[in-house]
């Protein structure tokens, strides 16, 4: 059992909160036993799983690590004290994983009918990715593509956000003139944006089978240059004094109409 908090495979560990050090192992770092679990179900790629034996009571967490001890997994057994230096959370459940990162090259992706896109440009808050993560899974999404100086989908605010939507979703890369590149080679996508400038409403538009959503930074929107790759604009009309909404909020309204739209389509929907 590792007692130190000064080991090195735990400050390794440690490092992972830290963005160029996710780059440059290509690792991540998850943390209770829900998330684990949709790890191991989704047959994610693990490095190691960190066991605080003192702290894991759950049954079904011990057969989890069991399991992936079977799978040649690296299993860390640490005391109470090095969990609490690792951990991330308030009352840490006493299991954790560095997990793998997954990531779909921009070329290979493929827009299938009635699987939506979202892509990305520069979205700043770790948090509002995740939640765009989790809500675009609802929808039956495909997948996101980052653009630019977007943030990390694997910083540890985005994970927690995303709550396991992360390991279902595709994630890529790019920068907006591979973007656009990719776009002027596949004129079977559609690719709609949004702006409170727009004079279709996004109520009313018809969305297209096969099409991405492309959304703005946070501070800046769509820019001209996104606008002018756009085969149209929608709007989110609003009454109140706000004149915007927040980036996630945006793009869940956006999502919940092509998934109405789509309804019937979906298996298990509500009608």
């Amino acid at each position: 059992m590792i007692t130190s908090p000064a080991n090195e495979q735990v400050k390794r560990i440690r490092r992972l909160q830290e963005r160029k050090e996710r780059e440059k192992t290509g690792l991540f770092f998850v943390e209770g036993i829900r998330i684990v679990a949709e790890a191991v179900d989704r047959q994610e790629s693990f490095e190691s799983v960190i066991v605080s034996p003192e702290r894991l009571q759950s049954e079904y967490a011990w057969k989890l690590v069991e399991k992936l001890r079977r799978q040649g997994v690296s299993i860390l057994e640490v005391s109470s004290l090095v969990f609490e230096r690792i951990s991330q959370k308030e009352g840490p459940q006493g299991i954790a994983a560095v997990v793998h990162q997954r990531w779909l090259p921009l070329d290979s992706v493929v827009v299938e009918e009635g699987k939506t896109w979202v892509a990305l440009d520069s979205v700043a808050d770790p948090g509002n990715l995740g939640t765009i993560l989790r809500t675009l899974d609802a929808t039956g999404g495909a997948g996101v593509i980052l653009l630019d100086q977007s943030t990390d989908p694997y910083d540890p605010s985005c994970v927690r956000a995303s709550m396991g939507a992360l390991f279902d979703l595709h994630l890529v890369r790019a920068s907006f003139n591979q973007f656009r590149n990719w776009m002027k080679q596949h004129s079977d996508v559609a690719l709609i944006g949004t702006s409170g400038t727009a004079h279709q409403d996004y109520h009313d538009f018809v969305y297209p089978t096969r099409m991405i959503l492309l959304m703005g930074s946070e501070r800046l929107g769509l820019q001209p240059h996104h606008v002018e790759l756009c085969d149209e604009m929608v709007r989110i009309p609003m009454v109140g004094k706000s004149d915007s909404l927040n980036l996630a909020v945006a793009t869940a309204v956006v999502l919940y109409e092509i998934f109405n739209q789509r309804r019937q389509n979906f298996s298990g929907a509500v009608p």
